[in-house]
């Protein structure tokens, strides 16, 4: 087991919160070969392989045992970073001290606000410390796949916002509602830019439970 920081945006991290997401695919680096073969000539799948001695699981492609490692693997501690800022006490002013009130621009009412009108500016979250993420997530599978071949389970899983309004259609970054695997697409290309999805590339799908704790307080609490 090993703990490794992970980057959310304000709409991930409140779908965390609020229980909706259980996954999250990364893209592969490099990729598998799209086309590979065996010696009989048949087409080699990818999975994902666990040899006893290594702690980070490899890809399999076919027969062969590559060396590339995944990033995570089962039993990982993910500590979750998003944009954020710390607050001295009293005057309320930006503060790098680990004793302070930090705010989280997922969930600050006053988020939408300029950095004026706010009192403070927001730091991206990739310079969020340990000890100011809220969010811990324990991976308990990892796969590995290509984009299109995900499920309507697991997209819904990744966090799509179910319509109020009619109970089979989900929320896509265009304010519209469709399908859970087309709001998933939709979803995948607002972050990976136009054309991300029909390259459909092999991911890494992680699935984790959400504990809404920092990391080091469940390691207290656990003690």
């Amino acid at each position: 087991m090993a703990d490794h920081p992970i980057l959310f945006s304000g709409p991930i991290i409140r779908a965390l919160l609020d229980g909706r997401k259980t996954q999250t695919r990364r893209l592969l680096r490099p990729q598998p070969a799209p086309f590979a073969v065996d010696s009989a000539g048949t087409l080699c799948e990818v999975a994902v392989e666990h040899i006893e001695g290594d702690r980070l699981p490899r890809i399999r492609l076919g027969r062969c045992i590559t060396t590339q490692e995944l990033r995570f693997a089962v039993g990982d501690q993910l500590w979750v970073r998003e944009t954020w800022q710390g607050l001295s006490f009293g005057d309320y002013q930006p503060t790098k001290n680990s004793q302070c009130e930090v705010r989280y621009a997922a969930t600050d009412p006053c988020a939408d606000l300029d950095a004026d009108a706010r009192g403070y500016p927001w730091r991206p979250s990739i310079f969020m410390p340990r000890w100011a993420s809220r969010l811990t997530l324990i991976v308990t599978d990892v796969s590995v796949e290509r984009l299109q071949d995900i499920s309507e389970a697991d997209a819904i899983a990744e966090g799509i916002e179910r319509s109020k309004d009619s109970p089979d259609r989900f929320m896509t970054p265009a304010g519209d509602y469709a399908v859970p695997i087309v709001a998933y697409q939709r979803l995948w290309e607002s972050i990976n830019g136009p054309g991300s999805w029909e390259a459909n590339p092999w991911v890494a799908a992680y699935t984790f439970t959400v504990i809404k704790q920092n990391i080091d307080q469940i390691e207290k609490v656990a003690a």
